[in-house]
């Protein structure tokens, strides 16, 4: 175990239960530090740990233990003639190699030390056979199999199901993980050494989980859902929280999601009315509310029923000026009290609270479905240097004018295919993007 949280709670629980623990290492140690009963795997394998801990539990009585099939009599037989014991549970997290591959002064050596061996050979042999064996990876489930095991002696079938689907889901992310971070390692001279990841990487793996059912996809009539990155804290639109309404459907994401990402770009009070997922309106200005009502301006008839998004907290005076208009859904990192208050008289209007950082540039590498394949790029993350512009025209620009055309760069830079962005200088700066 690396993560040890709960642990020791959980042990004491099993141990009033008269159940037998095994053990390695530090866990071994937590665990009679805090007067709980453990036997060491290397005192129930018959064999010590070796090779700088690399083989703990690679050993066919820890295994055989696992996989045996308690209801299979050939298995019964082999079994007892090697003296393997049945385990019936198995506690296991794994090195958390996802961080230590992000930490800065990573070394080759450190990388391929904290890919975990025993651990997921652990997980994958008792989810194999988990119609007699319960397997835990995360805290969280602690609760649940400790209430079985104390009311009935065993866990269900059903949860024993649910867990060993999560294991190998655990093991896919962490293997998928593993072989993209390798593609940073590199053979030179009979040394090994580590560079920076590639800039499109061999193989993408994606591991998403944790669905959330929307009402309908693009139309009615096509089912969807929300899926998250797996294994880590969701981000972004992911993690938002919506209320109140309905549930959302696929537009309800794909427009917050053009108007979050065109927010993102400013660092004054900006915000952005996004329509069909096009902006048609954008404002950068000393306030919020003044930003939404030069951004209203572009375009008030193509403002109706659409998408907006802010990069501050909606205050109430801004959301005074909003409950003027119908709006289908409005993406922020926050909204005060007032703000909630007075959208909350808005019937079938949608609040996405972004969580901190969701105003965060995209930096993932973004995929998209093609029949036979998937397309990859990365994002368009390219900024204006001042040093690289040039005048081209007999009259060079005044100041007002390069602010003005520079807001309106990181406006086209959202536009789809043969859009126009039309931009005014304004105390700060409006844009009116359109066809």
């Amino acid at each position: 175990m690396f993560d040890k949280t709960g642990i020791v709670e959980f042990a004491k629980r099993l141990a009033v239960l008269k159940i037998e623990i095994l053990s390695t290492g530090g866990t071994a140690k937590l665990l009679r530090e805090a007067g709980v009963s453990v036997r060491d795997v290397s005192d129930f394998t018959g064999w010590p740990e070796m090779l700088g801990g690399r083989v703990k539990t690679l050993h066919p009585k820890v295994h055989g233990g696992l996989l045996f099939r308690r209801k299979n009599t050939e298995d019964q037989k082999q079994a007892a003639e090697h003296g393997i014991a049945p385990i019936d549970l198995v506690v296991v997290n794994l090195y958390p190699f996802e961080a230590t591959a992000a930490k800065a002064g990573l070394t080759a050596e450190e990388l391929i030390e904290n890919i975990d061996i025993g651990g997921p050979t652990m997980l994958r042999s008792a989810a194999k056979n988990f119609e007699s064996v319960t397997v835990v990876t995360e805290a969280e489930d602690f609760e649940r199999v400790a209430k079985e095991l104390e009311s009935a002696g065993d866990t269900t079938l059903a949860t024993r199901l649910e867990l060993a689907r999560k294991v190998f889901a655990t093991t896919s992310r962490y293997d998928g993980t593993i072989t993209m971070e390798l593609e940073r390692l590199a053979a030179a001279s009979g040394k090994v050494a580590l560079g920076a990841r590639p800039m499109l990487p061999e193989r993408v793996h994606v591991h998403c989980g944790g669905s959330r059912k929307l009402r309908y996809g693009e139309n009615p009539h096509q089912a969807a859902a929300l899926y998250v990155p797996a294994g880590g804290k969701p981000e972004g639109l992911g993690a938002g929280e919506a209320a109140p309404g309905e549930r959302a459907f696929v537009q309800q994401f794909r427009g917050p999601r053009s108007g979050r990402n065109l927010a993102a770009e400013f660092s004054n009070p900006a915000a952005v009315i996004i329509k069909h997922n096009n902006p048609c309106g954008t404002a950068e200005q000393a306030t919020l509310r003044d930003a939404y009502l030069k951004a209203l301006a572009c375009d008030p008839v193509s403002a109706f029923g659409g998408v907006l998004a802010f990069n501050r907290v909606v205050d109430a005076a801004t959301a005074e000026e909003v409950a003027k208009l119908f709006a289908e859904c409005i993406a922020a990192p926050g909204f005060d009290e007032k703000s909630k208050a007075i959208f909350a008289a808005k019937k079938n209007l949608r609040l996405l609270e972004l969580p901190p950082g969701g105003l965060k540039p995209e930096r993932e590498l973004q995929l998209k479905r093609i029949l036979g394949g998937m397309l990859v790029q990365q994002p368009d993350l390219g900024e204006i240097q001042e040093s690289e512009l040039r005048t081209v025209t007999k009259r060079a620009p005044t100041a007002e004018e390069l602010h003005t055309m520079r807001f309106a760069w990181k406006v086209a830079k959202h536009m789809k295919s043969n859009a126009i962005v039309f931009a005014k200088m304004a105390r700060r700066w409006a844009s009116v993007p359109g066809r």
